[in-house]
């Protein structure tokens, strides 16, 4: 891979990553334009950390909070199962401590029970997903729908949901639209935000929400992808063009996340929808002329 392609492929990562129009749908796209055939997923594992990298510098801390109120909901756990293994044991009437305390710790467990629907729907369809990469049509197809999605917000008002509000049942719902967003031109950002509103969550916290409730879902996809890769070639593998195409998709991802959050501010999502629209018709007009 040399450095135009890698800088371009990293731009292509953080653009779509964070902008509603697919990043797995572009870089299939780029596949096909560049010939580039990646015999090992390494360089998409760095891309993926330059996309956590913009993530966690835009909303560091939310990603603090999130990490400390983690700690200290296991900690709460424990202390309601010991008092409440007291109380069965020793007939006693102590009350147990309420485990979810604040909108912090509330927060934590929205993403983890958004992340469940995610996860059931990858390993369903990981053999499917991996497949339709190489189908110049599945993205095309995918793109117009997320066209679709995007477009159905042009009139959608603010909702009013943080998340003290945000229920349990809604992270589920927006946590499957994050799952089905592994097929090649399904936005993941888009589908999410777009579910988000759809459930009445206000347009900032939905970006937010959407965004670090992304984190494990990625962070899970490059432990799959991890085991693949061959660690006794790993130092031979990494080449100074995968190293700044890391670096690009985290720099470019950054000031996407930021512009983005003033567009869903200005209710002008469905901006990015016509842009889906032409893109999907030309790449299934491509997928049969070529």
């Amino acid at each position: 891979m040399s450095f135009f392609e890698a800088i371009l492929m990293g731009i292509v990562q953080g653009l779509t990553e964070f902008l509603p129009i697919s990043s797995s749908g572009h870089l299939a796209i780029s596949r096909h334009i560049l010939g580039l055939q990646l015999d090992n997923i390494l360089f998409e594992v760095l891309l993926h950390i330059g996309t956590l990298v913009a993530i966690i510098a835009v909303y560091y801390k939310d990603v603090i909070d999130l990490i400390v109120s983690g700690f200290g909901l296991i900690g709460r756990l424990f202390k309601y199962i010991i008092i409440s293994f007291k109380n069965l044991i020793y007939k006693n009437n102590k009350k147990a401590p309420q485990i979810i305390d604040n909108d912090k710790k509330k927060f934590v467990m929205l993403i983890i029970v958004a992340s469940i629907p995610t996860a059931i729907i990858g390993l369903i369809l990981e053999e499917k997903i991996i497949e339709s990469f190489d189908i110049l049509l599945v993205p095309g197809i995918c793109l117009i729908v997320t066209g679709f999605l995007l477009y159905s917000t042009i009139k959608l008002k603010s909702g009013t949901k943080q998340e003290g509000k945000t229920s349990y049942k809604d992270a589920i719902i927006i946590g499957t639209f994050q799952g089905f967003a592994g097929l090649p031109g399904i936005s993941r950002s888009g589908s999410t935000i777009v579910a988000s509103l759809l459930r009445g969550l206000n347009r900032e916290f939905a970006v937010k929400f959407s965004f670090l409730m992304s984190l494990p879902a990625v962070i899970g996809a490059m432990i799959l992808q991890i085991r693949d890769l061959q660690w006794d070639t790993l130092s031979t593998i990494i080449t100074a063009p995968y190293v700044v195409g890391m670096a690009v998709s985290a720099f470019v991802g950054y000031i996407c996340i930021k512009f983005l959050i003033k567009l869903i501010k200005q209710n002008k999502l469905h901006y990015f929808a016509y842009y889906c629209f032409v893109i999907g018709i030309i790449i299934i007009i491509s997928h049969f002329v070529l």
